[in-house]
């Protein structure tokens, strides 16, 4: 018994392109690995910023210190950045 070849149907291979691109995803692991360290360093830089705040009663000079009004504030701007330019910038798939 021999087996005859499927015939393809006309547009099946269109189809299949389609349902092919419907399922990638717009953002790769590699995309999500950076939102995910830029996340970090958002915190991060919030978490720099905290501190003792002056009261009516007593003032407290360290609200000018320079981790809270530089580096923190630092740190969060470029974890924005690092956040926009790893969902802006499309990684390449390795396995391509």
């Amino acid at each position: 018994m021999s087996k005859k070849p499927l015939k393809e149907q006309p547009g099946r291979a269109s189809r299949d392109i389609e349902r092919q691109q419907q399922s990638q995803m717009a953002l790769n692991r590699a995309n999500f690995i950076c939102m995910a360290i830029a996340g970090a360093m958002i915190v991060v830089g919030f978490l720099l910023m905290l501190g003792p705040s002056s009261t009516a009663d007593a003032f407290e000079p360290d609200i000018f210190s320079t981790r809270r009004i530089v580096v923190g504030p630092t740190i969060a701007f470029l974890g924005f950045l690092a956040m926009a330019i790893a969902i802006i910038v499309p990684f390449k798939n390795k396995k391509g």
